[in-house]
């Protein structure tokens, strides 16, 4: 494979400082995109401001910085690509695969079925809004199966009717979702590969799905188990995850090495230039674990 076959990215989003999960994510990202003289990009996900911190963004580059990531080209921002993902909406829409919704997440929650992910919305206004005001919009999904091999968790399938409904694309608060940002810039991007948690695996069927519809390409994908918890949570800032160290960032990467199946000699534990030389020479993707989540190694 030549380096300008492989494109891969880390896509962090600004709502607080890195920590181990994030770490996990970043060096299987990285050093997949490096096993194979790729490059790695990075794309801010500030797409909900009030989620976000303020400095989180600068924080999280002098963090990938001091733990030693090299990164190929400008840092995208999704705050400013508006604009793009306007006109995937306008796509859609004049495609017939767009519809505005009237339905409160109440009045979802109670009408709805459980779904993978929540309450698969009912359906309520795709044949019209009989004179309520549009709050959202909607894409159109089908009983067909959405499929993809993921190159560590094998072979996925999900039925997105069923699954999850026809799900927003653009929210009551005028925000465009995750779904479809992450979509139309992977495909401006060019991203070949996408290396990412397994919190994002229920997300990938949705993704191809859009990418389906716009007529965009499908990377390859690969899920990496997540770091959780005592009690099997995610580790987040919403459930106190410890922001990385960065005056000593080798021992915290040999342990997110460890963590997916690498196992690097404990004598480069505190060598950061050492220790990514070694990795990236041994790096296997066939070692990470195939599990969805675990807990990090004491």
């Amino acid at each position: 494979m030549s380096a300008a076959a492989y494109r891969g990215r880390f896509a962090p989003s600004p709502t607080g400082p890195l920590h181990f999960g994030s770490l996990v994510a970043a060096v299987g990202s990285y050093l997949e995109a490096k096993k194979h003289q790729g490059q790695w990009l990075l794309r801010m996900e500030d797409l909900d401001p009030p989620r976000e911190m303020p400095g989180a963004a600068d924080g999280i580059l002098a963090a990938l910085e001091a733990y030693g990531f090299e990164w190929d080209g400008p840092v995208l921002f999704q705050s400013r690509r508006s604009e793009a993902y306007e006109a995937a909406l306008t796509e859609l829409e004049q495609a017939g695969h767009l519809y505005p919704c009237a339905c409160t997440r109440k009045e979802i929650a109670d009408s709805a079925l459980q779904g993978i992910e929540g309450p698969v919305y009912p359906g309520t206004c795709r044949n019209g809004l009989h004179g309520r005001e549009p709050r959202a919009w909607r894409v159109r999904t089908t009983m067909d199966a959405t499929a993809f091999d993921d190159a560590l968790q094998g072979h996925q399938s999900q039925n997105l009717e069923r699954d999850i409904g026809d799900f927003v694309l653009k929210r009551a608060d005028g925000l465009y979702a995750y779904q479809l940002a992450v979509v139309v810039d992977d495909a401006a991007q060019d991203i070949t590969h996408v290396v990412r948690g397994a919190d994002l695996l229920a997300s990938t069927p949705r993704q191809i799905w859009l990418q389906r519809l716009l007529g965009l390409p499908t990377p390859h994908y690969v899920h990496l188990p997540v770091a959780v918890n005592r009690r099997g949570e995610k580790l987040s800032k919403q459930t106190l995850a410890v922001p990385l160290d960065l005056k000593m960032p080798a021992p915290a990467l040999w342990q997110a090495l460890n963590f997916l199946g690498q196992h690097p000699p404990p004598e480069l534990c505190e060598d950061l230039p050492a220790l990514w030389h070694w990795a990236k020479a041994c790096w296997q993707l066939e070692a990470v674990p195939k599990s969805h989540a675990m807990m990090p190694p004491l």
